[in-house]
């Protein structure tokens, strides 16, 4: 795909049904904490549509400093939808309604002990964006065009099993699963319609904490 991908109802329309057509590979969260991210899919200045993407601050308990989808744990009562909208909301202050959920993709067991559920949504409108500087160091923008590099993405030994590392070439540097590979889930099925699976995928060592 060489061109921009527009934000425009031709894409939402396209994105609901390839998500519809997918059957999740769902995980039971047997001794692992559940826990919910949102692939955010939003205009740019310039009509493109593009994701929203994190890096988690420094000062945080867990997984400080690394790229991430906005999101977390679910709380008492809650669903993956409620919960995935609530963080985008606390993170970024992005408030959507339930409405604005197009679908999920598979579950991604973390070797940090958690299941993510990651919903996709669609951000009509969202223009500012307020990150929580107690979560977030800085948010991006990502045009969907850069899911299309032709160095993605990038497999290599991860040395602790038989499966790769997943990463992405994205926003000038590289983003390792299990958040890339949630990214590139979302390029495979939600816009090209194929059935592709990540959950098999591991994650670097740096990840697990």
């Amino acid at each position: 795909m060489a061109e921009p991908v527009r934000f425009d109802p031709s894409l939402r329309a396209r994105v609901v049904d390839n998500l519809k057509s997918l059957t999740r590979h769902v995980v039971a969260p047997v001794d692992l904490c559940p826990a919910a991210v949102t692939l955010t899919l939003v205009p740019n200045d310039l009509g493109e549509a593009c994701f929203l993407l994190t890096r988690r601050s420094s000062k945080l308990a867990r997984h400080r400093g690394q790229f991430a989808l906005p999101g977390g744990r679910l709380d008492a009562g809650e669903t993956h939808v409620t919960a995935a909208l609530r963080e985008l909301h606390e993170e970024l202050g992005v408030l959507l309604p339930e409405g604005a959920v197009l679908g999920m993709l598979d579950d991604f067991r973390t070797r940090s002990g958690y299941v993510i559920t990651p919903v996709v949504v669609w951000g009509e409108g969202v223009a500012e964006l307020t990150p929580n500087p107690a979560e977030v160091a800085r948010v991006y923008r990502v045009p969907l065009l850069e899911l299309y590099h032709p160095d993605s993405p990038r497999l290599s030994p991860s040395g602790l099993s038989e499966a790769p590392v997943l990463s992405l070439p994205l926003v000038g540097t590289e983003v390792f699963s299990p958040t890339a590979a949630i990214i590139f889930q979302l390029r495979e099925v939600a816009l090209e319609g194929r059935s592709t699976r990540v959950h098999h995928y591991d994650q670097p060592r740096f990840a697990w904490k």
